[in-house]
């Protein structure tokens, strides 16, 4: 299984030293879907890029891991009402406290609901696993392997799949199921990504085998 997009000369640097080995799947698989919600797949909030496509293309692949029976866990992003549980997050970007509860910016997006026995991860930091039961959800079922789909590529998603990684499961990123504002932060996030801490491969590929 390919894990690169290669960047040139930088990929034959990363090559030369050892870095972008396969990791594989193996054992079970779980899938991720990383803050899909309404205020990132909105461009006039927090959204823009190449979001919308990955939101249609993880529809596809939330057919495919319910129909097989895989785990499947959902982050959003959640402030309190009173934001109590403010932080250096919201010192970067303040808007994100705009992110309640109750406020549909905040809802994940409609076709990716999710149903009776999925988990749903409130968080008010970038990576899923921060501060959450999501590792040891995970682990509770047996995953080993975790597809990951989500937004944005070069913040939550990233910052999910290095924890994934630290935490012993095996990340691969579904390459046209994350998505980011920007371009080139997706597409330089992806090169990283594949080099240290994922394989990063389209879902075509996965779902094939």
């Amino acid at each position: 299984m390919s894990t690169a997009p290669e960047s040139g000369a930088d990929g034959a640097v990363y090559a030369r030293q050892g870095f972008g080995r396969a990791l594989g799947i193996e054992g079970r698989i779980g899938l991720l879907i990383v803050d899909f919600v309404n205020g990132f797949a909105d461009p006039a909030a927090f959204g823009g890029g190449n979001i919308p496509a990955a939101i249609a293309r993880t529809r596809e692949v939330l057919v495919k891991a319910r129909a097989a029976g895989w785990p499947v866990a959902h982050s959003r992003i959640v402030f309190q009402d009173d934001d109590a549980d403010t932080n250096v997050f919201c010192l970067k970007v303040p808007g994100m406290l705009t992110l309640k509860e109750d406020d549909a910016a905040s809802a994940i997006v409609p076709e990716l609901a999710p149903r009776t026995g999925e988990l749903v991860v409130r968080k008010t930091v970038p990576s899923a696993f921060f501060g959450t039961a999501l590792a040891p959800w995970l682990t509770q079922r047996g995953v080993a392997t975790l597809l990951v789909a989500g937004c944005t590529t070069s913040g939550c998603v990233r910052a999910s799949v290095v924890d994934a990684m630290s935490f012993g499961f095996r990340p691969v990123v579904l390459d046209d199921c994350v998505g980011d504002r920007a371009l080139g932060p997706h597409a330089a996030n992806l090169f990283d990504m594949a080099q240290k801490y994922a394989d990063v491969v389209p879902a075509s590929r996965v779902l094939a085998l």
